[in-house]
């Protein structure tokens, strides 16, 4: 055993949230969106969606390592649909209502500043950024057995 040691649970979830940022950046220089890796590690909305990566990946070594039955593992999948609902309803639909009052201000031309607009992920963005994590949870425990 060596010195450090460090978390296969932290592991897979850096690494889940970390690839998915960099499949993000990909997918936008494809699209010729014009931001920086480093916007991109902050940006909320885009394909696939870092969070549900994140906490699928945390479920997924939680349950092969714990075991399903834990209390750990049940409260981790529990903060996971909260994450996952929480982006494809309530985020998504305040980034669409910040969008409309923008636009709003804008073509009545009011001296309103123009709030920030943080979007949210459509449930494709969510599905695929889960899909992402479950391999990489699976990945990790593979390679830390």
């Amino acid at each position: 055993m060596s010195l450090i040691q460090i978390s296969p649970y932290l592991i897979t979830i850096f690494f889940a949230w970390f690839l998915a940022h960099i499949i993000k950046f990909v997918i936008s220089s494809i699209n010729k969106e014009k931001r920086s890796i480093r916007a991109h590690l902050f940006i909320s909305g885009g394909m696939p969606s870092a969070h549900s990566a994140a906490v699928t990946a945390m479920v997924v070594i939680i349950g092969l390592k714990d075991g399903i039955g834990s209390g750990l593992f049940g409260l981790a999948l529990l903060f996971a649909v909260i994450v996952m609902y929480d982006a494809v309803k309530v985020r998504r639909s305040s980034g669409e209502q910040g969008a409309a009052i923008n636009k709003l201000i804008k073509e009545t031309k009011s001296k309103i500043q123009l709030p920030r607009v943080a979007k949210g992920h459509t449930p494709t963005e969510v599905a695929l950024g889960a899909l992402l994590g479950a391999v990489i949870g699976i990945v990790v425990y593979l390679a830390t057995i």
